[in-house]
């Protein structure tokens, strides 16, 4: 018999994976209980069980009682205490190991149905999958294997009821570090996610890694790792959205592919009016409002959808400044009184400025007088000086000419001067005035020995002059 308690207490250990010792001390429990069923109450009962050699000693007060003389009844009473007590260890034994599995994702296999609800085969121990954790829409087959998370562990006085969930936002994280390699590291962290089970669901990632792109690595190339994720969400879409501390660019990288127009804050309440242009509304507001409702969860803001047109939006942004603005305006104006007349000041000499160089410049010869009153007369004085005098010109002209007056139209009236100077001798040149004097050609004032070499037609008019 003694080699007999040891080989169920090895068989129970192996099967149940319970401690040996919690086992024998279960074994004694249902020895005692027997004896006290046989013998009646007594506090001096006591049942030991060597450890090594499997030898029971039943004791009461002095007498040492033998084991066969229990009977049937004692028998069974002793069966179900120790059943009883294995049951207890198992069930401490599942509650410790899965309290370390809440939140985490685990396999298992549909055994059966309970009505609407679904018991997972977990191992060595099932799982309650209720109907208000399945995602709608999904429908599973008796033997199919499915990834769920341990959402609840409730214990009871004969086992652990362990709760599953499909619809938890902890089951898209868990997926996502069991598909991508860097959020398993932390080098891409997941700030948030909002979920509609079986529809949508948007995740914010963010990492602190300047060499990787946190949207690239969730995608995979050629979109393997997210397709693995939607496979096992049974096609349910995700938007991978990038994390930033500005809530502006967080709420226009959460309402995407929508874009936004601009944007009004209210850091008090946690509301936020979106405008977006008439075309982008569908797209902002997405099918049944699933689009910004996900984004609000996201943001953990309130976001109204506004619809503006071009005009509307120009005049939103150009309102006018808040009120601290324009007081701060104002003490700046006042702080500077002289400036508006320094500027003023500064316009009136500039205009006077251009006033004075218009004047000079309608008194100044034209550039053909000052080649005109060179050493040599032009070649049409040389011509005139031949044979005969040139006809007379009124004398307007030869006045305005002498009195250094500017004549306003160039053509015409160097003509006029220049035959008018031939006229008045052959042998004396036209009498220069001391505006003209004054106004020396470019070719005398770049210094001596500088000047420009005669024309071959002045050349001719001084020979013609000598004779």
């Amino acid at each position: 018999m003694n080699d007999e308690i040891l080989r169920l207490v090895d068989t129970i250990h192996r099967a149940k994976e319970i401690d040996k010792e919690v086992i024998f001390l279960g074994i004694e429990a249902a020895l005692l209980s027997a004896v006290k069923k046989k013998m009646g109450e007594s506090e001096t009962t006591q049942v030991t069980i060597d450890r090594r050699t499997g030898e029971t000693t039943v004791v009461d007060g002095d007498e040492i009682i033998p084991i066969e003389e229990l009977g049937r009844i004692a028998a069974m009473t002793g069966k179900q205490v120790l059943f009883q007590k294995i049951r207890e260890a198992e069930r401490d034994r599942i509650y410790e190991e899965f309290c370390e599995k809440v939140g985490n994702l685990v396999s298992g296999v549909i055994q059966r149905t309970e009505g609407p609800n679904l018991i997972v085969n977990l191992g060595k121990v099932e799982g309650f999958l209720p109907r208000s954790e399945q995602v709608p829409g999904e429908r599973f087959r008796v033997g199919e294997r499915i990834k769920v998370l341990v959402k609840e562990l409730r214990k009871n006085t004969s086992r652990v009821k362990i709760i599953l969930s499909r619809t938890s936002n902890e089951l898209v994280k868990r997926l996502f570090e069991l598909e991508v390699p860097e959020i398993a590291d932390k080098v891409i962290e997941v700030m948030g996610i909002a979920r509609e089970p079986g529809y949508r669901t948007k995740i914010a990632v963010t990492t602190y890694d300047r060499n990787v792109d946190c949207v690239g690595a969730c995608v995979g190339v050629r979109g393997s790792r997210i397709k693995n994720i939607v496979d096992e969400l049974f096609g349910e879409k995700i938007d991978i959205v990038r994390w930033n501390e500005s809530i502006e660019v967080l709420i226009m990288n959460a309402l995407q592919p929508a874009e936004i127009s601009s944007m009004d804050l209210d850091f008090d309440r946690h509301k936020a009016i979106i405008y977006v242009k008439p075309d982008q509304q569908s797209l902002a507001i997405g099918k049944r409002g699933q689009n910004v409702r996900l984004a609000s969860k996201l943001s953990g803001w309130e976001l109204d959808i506004v619809t503006v047109s071009d005009e509307e939006l120009e005049k939103l942004r150009h309102e006018e400044l808040p009120e601290e603005v324009e007081q701060e305006a104002d003490k700046a104006a006042e702080a500077s009184p002289d400036s508006d007349a320094a500027a003023g000041e500064e316009a009136a000499v500039e205009e006077e400025t251009g006033e004075a160089e218009s004047a000079a410049d309608r008194d100044a010869p034209p550039p053909e007088d000052a080649a005109a009153e060179g050493d040599a007369p032009p070649p049409e004085d040389a011509a005139a000086e031949g044979d005969a005098p040139p006809p007379e010109e009124p004398p307007e002209a030869a006045s305005a000419e002498e009195s250094g007056d500017a004549v306003e139209e160039p053509e015409p009236e160097e003509t006029s001067v220049r035959e008018e100077g031939a006229a008045v001798g052959d042998d004396e040149p036209l009498p220069r005035s001391a505006e003209q004097e004054g106004d020396e050609p470019e070719e005398e004032r770049r210094g001596d020995g500088e000047s420009s070499p005669p024309r071959p037609e002045s050349a001719a008019g001084e020979e013609t002059q000598s004779r």
